[in-house]
């Protein structure tokens, strides 16, 4: 079964053309019903009503004819609410906070299985095998699903920090607004 992984540089909740281009991505698929579970670990609460707002605006004003459900990620319920949705939208905030709780879940490649994980900032970090986060100050080993080296939020600047990572990895440099898609066998 393939895992299509988005992976976007950031600031994809302010409204503006690009990102309309990373949502229509996340929605392409031959499905019309979606189930797309919103994930803000890496936010405090007090900011999940104001997220959860803006991120139903960037995905109903692109849904076209599709029906979309959405449902905000819980930490005691995210294994059961992951294997129910279609779309896993991992939001940019903290990335080791993200971070934590996502290695913290055994077999999360399975469990992503045959869906739509797209992640922003934070969210693409963590899906990096490795990444340079200036905000976190250092270079920090993610999950691994996708095998990339990013630095997100790209402004020209220090890219040489990706040289503490493996060579062989893919280096993806992503300036805010732009994003990647990734296909895996799972």
């Amino acid at each position: 079964m393939k895992t299509k992984y988005i992976l976007s540089g950031g600031h994809a909740d302010r409204p503006n053309e690009e990102n309309d281009k990373f949502f229509k991505e996340i929605l392409n698929t031959e499905k019309k019903e979606l189930k797309i579970l919103l994930v803000y670990f890496a936010k405090n609460e007090s900011e999940y009503e104001r997220m959860t707002k803006g991120d139903k605006y960037q995905f109903e004003h692109l849904k076209g004819d599709k029906e979309l459900s959405f449902e905000i990620a819980e930490k005691e319920k995210f294994r059961a609410q992951v294997r129910e949705a279609d779309i896993v939208y991992l939001h940019g905030g903290r990335n080791l906070r993200l971070l934590k709780f996502l290695k913290a879940q055994e077999n999360i490649k399975e469990l992503f299985s045959g869906k739509i994980v797209a992640g922003e900032s934070a969210g693409a970090y963590v899906l990096s095998t490795c990444f340079y986060s200036k905000s976190e100050g250092g270079v920090f080993e993610g999950l691994g699903l996708v095998p990339v080296k990013t630095i997100c939020h790209y402004i020209g600047e220090n890219k040489e920090k990706l040289e503490e990572c493996p060579e062989e990895l893919e280096t993806l440099l992503l300036p805010d607004y732009e994003y990647k898609v990734f296909w895996n066998e799972s």
